[in-house]
């Protein structure tokens, strides 16, 4: 059964403060979310509006003070921690502007690692993640380390490792700010890809309006709440990103 539309997680009530020394800053004040399968939710704002405290909340990465998030149909924070690990190692994708890659691991082992610790036996993680690297364009740089790959492709490194378990929610912290205009496009036409394609929920938060194009929904936070909340227009659709040429895909 499809799943595309579905809500996949939804908050009520989120909020969060943070102590700086004698004094309590309100960094999400009682924000209410959501996100559906197959579409690439943008979370945008200024820098302290709260988008990055918002997303680390929804995945599951930080307890928020009060309020409920459900996802995949489970009340995540009131598993406990080791419950909550294996939700977001076996339904959650994560990128993040830093790439978070191993310095002396290959591209290959870089996503292998993390399916065999899904469970994985050694071949079938060894497929995989071949399989997803070929799907964002590394399939010739296997066996390349971090230190001998650009920005671009490590970023691609991280999409791949993110997406080769086939995560139900995808989790984006500026994945394009460290990365120039034409490798931002890039890696937002993959995640839009994981949406369309796979009906992942994808949730991006960046303070870039080049991507607002590739957006199905985009929703401005500042000072912690929502703003606006908006259906763009018109929607993004895979079909629409496939017909763009993509050449810098095979060696950006």
């Amino acid at each position: 059964m499809s799943l595309a539309n579905k809500t996949a997680i939804e908050a009520h009530g989120v909020y969060k403060r943070f102590k700086t020394g004698r004094t309590h800053i309100e960094v999400l004040k009682r924000v209410d979310f959501d996100a559906r399968h197959g579409e690439v939710t943008m979370v945008m704002g200024p820098s302290g509006s709260g988008k990055s405290t918002l997303v680390a909340s929804l995945s599951g990465l930080l307890k928020p003070d009060e309020g409920r998030i459900r996802a995949l149909d489970t009340d995540i924070w009131n598993l406990r921690s080791g419950k909550l690990d294996r939700f977001r190692l076996d339904h959650c994708g994560f990128i993040f502007q830093g790439f978070n890659l191993f310095s002396a691991l290959t591209a290959l082992q870089q996503v292998e690692i993390i399916l065999k610790y899904q469970g994985h036996p050694k071949s079938v993680a060894r497929e995989k993640a071949a399989h997803a690297l070929e799907e964002v364009g590394l399939g010739k740089r296997l066996n390349s380390r971090p230190a001998e790959m650009s920005g671009g492709e490590k970023q691609r490194v991280a999409i791949a490792r993110a997406l080769a378990k086939d995560p139900r929610l995808v989790f984006a912290d500026e994945p394009t700010s460290a990365l120039d205009g034409e490798n931002g496009q890039i890696v937002i036409k993959l995640l839009q890809r994981a949406a369309k394609q796979h009906g992942a929920a994808v949730i991006c938060v960046t303070h870039d309006p080049r991507l607002e194009a590739y957006a199905d929904r985009i929703i401005h936070l500042e000072d912690g709440e929502i703003l606006e909340d908006r259906t763009a227009t018109p929607p993004a659709t895979a079909s629409t990103a496939e017909r763009r040429p993509e050449p810098e895909l095979v060696g950006a």
